[in-house]
């Protein structure tokens, strides 16, 4: 993946520092980004405006020469780390090596990320080697903004949520309603529950029938919300056992590819059977803060005021907000919407402190109404801001009733 980092650059200059240094595994998203290289141990990259650099384990050499966008890639075995391991420990060979080759580099000080590793800086700056934090983390809002390739990478996972929440409401689809007692259900409250193939319908398995189907696309996640009833009033309850009609089931997929790194995210409210006349009117009231949200987006304006949009319509129908009362525990009690990249919770913010957006930003706009007396609802689609207004990248519609 080619990369252009004038900010970066610029950062550095301004700072009068050589390099960007990383020391994180390829799931950290800077490493990921600066060095373009997935591996599963700790490895070490540095960006200077002339060169990108990586020192990695002979197992990766090989790999990382294949697939990094690295300039340069060089082993710890070619600064003998193996004798200087033997004879000082792992930790301090480490740093050695480290400093070693950035010494070759011509790399002499360098900012890292504010959460760099404390034991390997402490190791540098006593090897000579100027380390300065990053406080700003220049290089996350540099990868805020998304380039053509990364735009691709975003929507082809999101191709692959919609093929998950299909099958997710499928699922849902398919189910009949079911009496069942207390023994069968796992607690008090026997009633009636969802029967898919003769067994009870539970959030466990419509997450399986998600990852399943996520897998079959290239794509993994950690986790998923499915949750029912009163799961659905904590915006990240994950949701577990039996799902009951009438009562809002909230699905909410946030999928990585297993070879891009990018994600997507989407979350769509469903309810099997007639639902109660509060969550009706929540769901019309959360698709009208949806949709006001989205007609602020252009690029310039701020993701405060795009919150400020949706807090509006919940305010003016007389529902709480965090705004209008910042202690409710009901109402609208999150912020609007996060960037979403290699990480799926990232810059710029759709919240009160949410800055200018600009095009190449994604951000989810996710409003949503909570209450353990009713559930909750909530409807998040993802959006790409261009250069005169913005892309909805979600094609999947949004329906109340399955």
């Amino acid at each position: 993946m080619d990369a252009d980092f004038p900010r970066l650059d610029e950062h550095l200059a301004g700072a009068d520092l050589d390099g960007y240094l990383v020391d994180a595994d390829g799931a950290d998203s800077t490493q990921r980004y600066l060095s373009g290289f997935d591996a599963p141990d700790p490895f070490t990259t540095v960006y200077t405006p002339e060169t990108t650099a990586i020192l990695v384990s002979a197992l990766e050499f090989g790999r990382a020469k294949a697939e990094s966008r690295a300039d340069e890639v060089s082993r710890l075995a070619d600064y003998d780390y193996r004798s200087l391991a033997a004879e000082h420990g792992g930790s301090v060979a480490k740093a050695r090596v480290v400093s070693a080759w950035l010494d070759d580099l011509g790399v002499a000080s360098v900012a890292t990320p504010d959460r760099f590793p404390l034991g390997p800086a402490d190791r540098l700056r006593e090897r000579g080697l100027a380390v300065e934090p990053d406080a700003d983390d220049v290089v996350t809002r540099i990868r805020a903004r998304k380039r053509p390739e990364e735009q691709t990478h975003v929507r082809e996972a999101q191709r692959a949520n919609e093929a998950a929440m299909r099958a997710a409401e499928a699922l849902l689809e398919e189910a009949e309603v079911v009496d069942a007692d207390a023994v069968a259900t796992g607690g008090d409250d026997a009633g009636e529950v969802l029967s898919h193939d003769g067994a009870i319908l539970t959030s466990e398995r419509v997450k399986t029938g998600i990852e399943t189907t996520l897998l079959e696309h290239g794509y993994g996640l950690d986790e998923t919300i499915v949750a029912c009833g009163v799961d659905a009033a904590d915006p990240h309850d994950r949701g577990s056992g039996p799902l009951r009609p009438d009562r809002p089931i909230i699905v909410d997929i946030f999928p990585r590819s297993k070879t891009s790194g990018y994600h997507a995210d989407m979350t769509r409210t469903f309810v099997v059977g007639d639902p109660d006349p509060t969550v009706r009117e929540w769901f019309e009231h959360t698709r009208d803060a949806l949709e006001a949200a989205l007609d602020v987006i252009d690029p310039g304006v701020t993701g405060a005021a795009v919150h400020d949009a949706a807090c509006d319509v919940y305010e003016d129908a007389g529902l709480p907000t965090l705004r209008s009362d910042p202690t409710t525990e009901t109402g609208f009690i999150h912020s609007t919407g996060h960037g979403v990249g290699l990480d799926v919770h990232e810059l710029p913010q759709v919240a009160p402190d949410g800055g200018e957006l600009r095009p190449g930003h994604v951000v989810t706009v996710e409003p949503g109404l909570y209450d353990p007396a009713v559930g909750g609802v909530r409807i998040e689609d993802l959006i790409l801001v261009t250069d005169d207004g913005y892309e909805n990248l979600t094609d999947y519609a949004i329906d109340l009733q399955v």
